[in-house]
């Protein structure tokens, strides 16, 4: 079903072009599932590296993203903790709750790179009245960062980088690389999920 509802989403804001993707970027940061990137990603991919292009794919991500978290957050803040304990999952708020405990404003940050849902960290942020010109900025910060590495990597290298994937070197040397890195994130990332939480996961 929810399977569905995405498919459904990006089918439709697809055909958009940029209105579709700030749609897609503001609704996903305030309730609906589908993520922008799978807009940013083809969008990226099809611009043949035009500056202006790739630029406004990202601006748009970022911006629209950042202004239905507001939309989120205000949900948060007036719903509180009941609806998101509602609809996200526990191991996600615990997640969340350890990042802001941790991290403080810079959760916000780290949260808007990772693979969270940003509703669900809008809705938290709301929940607990964080000051809203941060968590802003962290969130202008964090998703400028994720949708601009696709839109450079994919948008200017996106040929070079699908002819890697017929390099046997390249699954050879990302293999290794994933290997290093995997433990050290692994540990990171489990190390988030409070002890009250571990038997859910």
């Amino acid at each position: 079903m929810l399977g569905q509802i995405v498919d459904a989403t990006i089918d439709w804001a697809d055909s958009w072009g940029l209105i579709g993707l700030a749609v897609v970027s503001a609704s996903e940061a305030m309730i609906q599932p589908a993520p922008p990137d799978l807009l940013v990603i083809p969008m990226a991919l099809n611009s043949n590296g035009s500056i202006p292009e790739i630029t406004a794919i990202v601006l748009v991500a970022t911006i629209f993203s950042v202004i239905g978290s507001l939309g989120g957050y205000a949900i948060g803040m007036y719903a509180g903790r009941p609806f998101l304990e509602k609809f996200a999952t526990p191991i996600t708020i615990s997640r969340i709750d350890n990042m802001f405990l941790k991290y403080g404003t810079m959760g916000i940050f780290v949260a808007a790179v990772s693979p969270i849902p940003y509703k669900a960290l809008a809705w938290a942020a709301g929940s607990g009245k964080m000051n809203i010109r941060l968590f802003i900025l962290a969130g202008l910060l964090g998703r400028g960062i994720r949708f601009g590495l696709e839109g450079v990597v994919l948008g200017f290298y996106g040929e070079e980088f699908s002819d890697l994937m017929y390099n046997h070197y390249f699954w050879l040397f990302g293999g290794i690389l994933a290997t290093i890195l995997f433990f050290p994130l692994s540990n990171w990332w489990n190390s988030l999920i409070l002890p009250n939480n571990n038997s859910s996961e």
